[in-house]
């Protein structure tokens, strides 16, 4: 059982105090949805997670994952901009990202057919719509096995039907012992316990 826990975290970026005094706890097989108003840290706190930024207090731990790895290495994050080399194909992005993360990697064919892009495997990433960018940066997640899953507005730019396969790969995420933490302002389409930070709207 994996256990993912802040206490008295506190984020300060270009000198504004965006959160104080933030606690949290997720664990394995939950998913926990990070909502407040714009401006309140949600992203500032995945980024923080994530290994991206530095807290300014608190302390932040991680009981049951691998003691010789830090919470980022056994993390995805999943950021507002979708991560990929406009020249590269399809299978070639994912195929970096593998090499780039290392650790357990899924065949790309396989993770692109979850994600329905497997027709476009051979398309350079440059051609792609939003949608599909989305689409692809979900597979990295199937593409590397991360037991912590960061998501920044993961369903952004996805239709209803990619939506609703993107629940089913975070179900069978959960399923497996995942956990994940989700900055949203529209449900998840799964089961998902709320954490609320405030701000300024």
């Amino acid at each position: 059982m994996m256990r993912l826990a802040g206490h008295e975290l506190r984020c300060i970026r270009a000198g504004r105090e965006v959160f104080a005094g933030l606690d949290f706890e997720v664990r394995s097989g939950e998913a926990v949805a990070v909502v407040g108003p714009n401006g309140a840290g949600k992203t500032s706190l995945l980024r923080l997670i994530a290994g991206l930024i530095a807290p300014s207090g608190g302390q932040m731990t991680l009981a049951g994952g691998d003691s010789e790895l830090s919470v980022a290495e056994q993390a995805h994050y999943l950021g507002h901009r979708d991560a990929m080399k406009p020249a590269l194909t399809v299978v070639e992005n994912l195929g970096f990202w593998a090499d780039f993360l290392g650790g357990v990697a899924t065949e790309p064919a396989a993770s692109l057919e979850a994600v329905g892009l497997g027709h476009a495997a051979h398309l350079p990433a440059g051609v792609l719509s939003a949608g599909q960018r989305r689409r692809l940066s979900i597979a990295r997640l199937l593409t590397v096995k991360r037991p912590i899953w960061l998501l920044d507005e993961p369903t952004s730019a996805l239709d209803a039907g990619s939506q609703k396969v993107f629940a089913g790969l975070m179900t069978a995420h959960l399923a497996v012992g995942g956990l994940i933490m989700a900055a949203t302002h529209t449900p998840l389409g799964i089961a998902a316990r709320e954490l609320r930070i405030g701000g300024v709207a």
